[in-house]
């Protein structure tokens, strides 16, 4: 696909799963089951792919594991067997000098997009952060990056967020501080920088999925309108049961397009996927299990062999497991269990 083509298909709006790692028992990269979610995304109709982000689990920066080349490199490989293609977004992340080396190593492995991180020049000033990205950004087109603060340690003001839109190669923003007033800080800078239609917002707010996704925000400077709308998401909710994701968007985008109402069910909707986002995400805990979360619905799918992480500290808290089984036992209509079941041998072969 051409870059236009990339960027036409973003600006829509798609369904954009944060890969997880999958681990072996000696925790080294587990490149079958690695490979069998990369189909499994593609296969529910995920428009892209995050790769090396969060969910991914930022150990795999570290030179000293040395595996984001290898990570990246797996899935362009195994994207590339799907018709089209996904977007394909390079987590990035490191002071300049360590995000320009990934920036690079992105665009050598064929990624279209960078999601840039700021998390390792945290105290640093607004003006020093949008230098950052301004320089990763002439290396690759970069999508912004509001991380919660529970995770960052960061609050990004309006300030930044204004400077921010301005670089002309940013390109999409994930708006992901699980965090209403930060949200509309970034929707706010977005409507009244004059680059709405050329920057793709995609949620990140894996607590408030399908209500970003169908409210119609209306800003007002005192002279005009500016209406804007979050067109797709960008999730670790949505690096599993992503085929409902897919489902998801698919309704959302026909209300947006028939200008249908918003009807109650659809609420109610929201309302579970958001208690189905606490267990997985195990946020009474600080979201100490977010990562093991996910990880923990793939294995019960069979998709993936264990809930393993680089880091010892990340794990399944006391009875998150169980209160994730809870769910899925309530909730069956969020699950897409029978699709994984039907399909799982050959992506997996």
């Amino acid at each position: 696909m051409t870059q236009s083509t990339i960027l036409e298909k973003l600006r829509r709006g798609c369904v954009i799963p944060a890969h997880p790692l999958a681990l072996d028992e000696q925790n080294r990269l587990d490149v079958r089951r690695q490979r069998a979610l990369t189909r499994y995304y593609l296969a529910a109709g995920a428009g892209g792919l995050a790769v090396g982000v969060h969910t991914t689990q930022f150990a795999i920066h570290d030179p000293k594991v040395g595996l984001y080349r290898p990570v990246l490199e797996l899935a362009a490989g195994t994207a590339r067997e799907a018709d089209g293609g996904p977007i394909l977004i390079a987590g990035i992340l490191g002071r300049t000098e360590q995000a320009l080396r990934e920036a690079q190593v992105a665009v050598d492995l064929g990624y279209h997009v960078g999601l840039l991180s700021l998390t390792a020049l945290k105290g640093k000033s607004v003006g020093e952060l949008i230098d950052h990205a301004r320089r990763v950004s002439e290396v690759i087109p970069i999508m912004g990056f509001y991380l919660q603060s529970t995770i960052s340690g960061m609050t990004l003001p309006g300030e930044f967020w204004k400077g921010f839109v301005e670089l002309p190669n940013v390109v999409g923003i994930k708006i992901a501080p699980f965090h209403r007033y930060q949200t509309l800080d970034v929707l706010e800078a977005v409507a009244f920088s004059g680059r709405a239609r050329d920057i793709a917002l995609y949620t990140g707010n894996d607590d408030n999925i399908l209500v970003d996704l169908l409210t119609r925000h209306v800003f007002h400077d005192g002279q005009r309108e500016a209406p804007l709308q979050i067109v797709g998401g960008l999730l670790g909710q949505w690096a599993c049961w992503t085929r409902r994701a897919v489902e998801h968007l698919e309704m959302v985008r026909r209300i947006r397009e028939t200008n249908a109402s918003i009807e109650p069910e659809l609420l109610t909707l929201a309302s579970q996927l958001t208690l189905a986002n606490k267990a997985i995400f195990d946020a009474d805990n600080g979201f100490v299990g977010c990562i093991p979360g996910i990880s923990y619905v793939l294995m019960r799918q069979g998709l993936l062999a264990n809930t393993a992480s680089l880091d010892a500290s990340e794990r399944l808290s006391p009875g998150q497991a169980e209160r994730i089984d809870e769910i899925v036992r309530r909730y069956p209509h969020l699950t897409d269990d029978e699709f994984v079941r039907a399909n799982a041998d050959q992506w997996l072969a």
